[in-house]
């Protein structure tokens, strides 16, 4: 019972370290290196007898007691409580909290969120290849340094709503006219579009189709019935020929049966006479 117990205890403080790790890289705001971005804190009662604190990290940047500043920057601080962060870097990222107190202590209004620094997106570079062999002109998004940035394409300012990759392929036989190609890129916090791109590419040469002149095919069909008539003429010749020969050879056997009888009754003959 005690090893059950110690070891649904392990689990639920892995679930509660995951969970807490989940938290903490979630992103509530983002903002680019040397932007300047107020915090959403608003608490439309805010008087001088209030304390008002900001923590970065847990270290305290704004402090306000009795209408007086003594932590940060009072131009830093608006008349509703939002603290105003300048010249951000990416040493600004982290969670901020505000907490806002009651002349008798208690907990007026409180709130708390988490920075992100991105970098800003820099402008795209399109390029385009022109490839015959596949019928095809690929084009190339090129950005320096992405960081799970979106692509987005347009066709003659137009968005191509299925195209969200950094390269785009396009058969050169939709290639119709002048089409005009542009990329852009984004992140949370910024968008930058290439320069409109005219692919200049050549269709494919449409297959060969062979064509005879009349004369032409009337001279191949006058060669060709005479080389039957010819062949015809030589498998007649053969066919006498061999008619012939087969006829000798019989004429000749005969004649040698004929002689072979003779001889046999010339002996009995004379043997008749003694």
């Amino acid at each position: 019972m005690a090893r059950f117990a110690a070891t649904l205890g392990v689990i639920i403080l892995s679930g509660f370290i995951n969970l807490t790790a989940a938290n903490k890289d979630t992103c509530d705001l983002h903002a680019v290196v040397g932007q300047s971005l107020t915090l959403p804190f608003v608490y439309e009662e805010l008087a001088n007898s209030h304390v008002l604190r900001w923590t970065h990290n847990s270290t305290i940047i704004l402090y306000r007691q009795q209408g007086k500043v003594s932590v940060g920057k009072p131009e830093d601080l608006s008349a509703t409580g939002s603290l105003v962060l300048k010249n951000l870097q990416f040493s600004s990222a982290g969670e901020y909290q505000a907490k806002l107190l009651n002349p008798n202590g208690t907990l007026a209004k409180s709130w708390t969120g988490r920075l992100c620094m991105m970098d800003k997106v820099s402008k795209p570079q399109l390029a385009y290849i022109c490839d015959p062999k596949s019928g095809a002109v690929n084009l190339n998004c090129h950005v320096a340094n992405p960081q799970s940035w979106m692509f987005s394409w347009m066709l003659n300012e137009k968005t191509l709503t299925s195209e969200t990759r950094p390269t785009l392929s396009i058969s050169l036989a939709q290639l119709k006219g002048e089409m005009s190609f542009t990329c852009s890129v984004a992140n949370k916090v910024s968008k930058e579009k290439s320069d409109t791109v005219r692919p200049n590419c050549k269709s494919p040469p449409p297959p060969p189709t062979i064509c005879f002149k009349s004369k032409t095919v009337v001279a191949v069909l006058a060669g060709g019935a005479g080389l039957i008539l010819l062949l015809l003429i030589i498998i007649i010749v053969l066919c006498i020929c061999h008619i012939r020969i087969k006829t000798q050879m019989r004429r000749r056997d005969e004649g040698e049966m004929r002689m072979h009888s003779l001889n046999k009754r010339v002996p009995d003959s004379i043997k008749a006479l003694y």
